[in-house]
């Protein structure tokens, strides 16, 4: 068992609404139970919402409005969610600022990436839970 970015699985749960399944997520789910999560819906934010990315350790929207304490509480939710039922690996999407593992956008909004983790990628790593994207299947 697994917990996995409710997007991966064509959740429509993404900021702009998108869907955005992945076919690798996909064949997974037929041989192992996925427990699909949206850290940023856990945390109170709606679909669709403004696109938002890290900045000087915080979530920023492209307005300049700050997301942080939202996306830190998705985060804690998912993690609730992991210890409930014994989470040890996670599946989550690349490059997002809840759950991007090793890559995120900076902040510039111009689709520049660098090293470093969403918000809830990074809480699970502290808390011993494996994370890879997407693109690590």
């Amino acid at each position: 068992m697994k917990l996995v970015s409710a997007c991966l699985l064509g959740v429509n749960c993404r900021y702009n609404a998108e869907e955005k399944s992945n076919d690798r997520v996909l064949e997974l789910q037929k041989k192992e139970l996925l427990i699909p999560v949206c850290p940023e819906q856990l945390g109170g934010l709606p679909t669709p919402r403004e696109a938002a990315e890290q900045k000087e350790g915080r979530v920023i929207g492209k307005s300049g409005k700050d997301y942080t304490t939202e996306f830190t509480k998705g985060a804690n939710e998912v993690l609730k969610i992991a210890k409930l039922n014994n989470i040890s690996e996670a599946i989550l999407k690349q490059r997002s600022p809840s759950c991007g593992s090793g890559k995120v956008y900076d902040g510039s909004f111009t689709k520049t990436i660098i090293e470093g983790d969403g918000v809830t990628s990074l809480l699970l790593k502290k808390h011993n839970i494996k994370v890879i994207s997407e693109e690590d299947l």
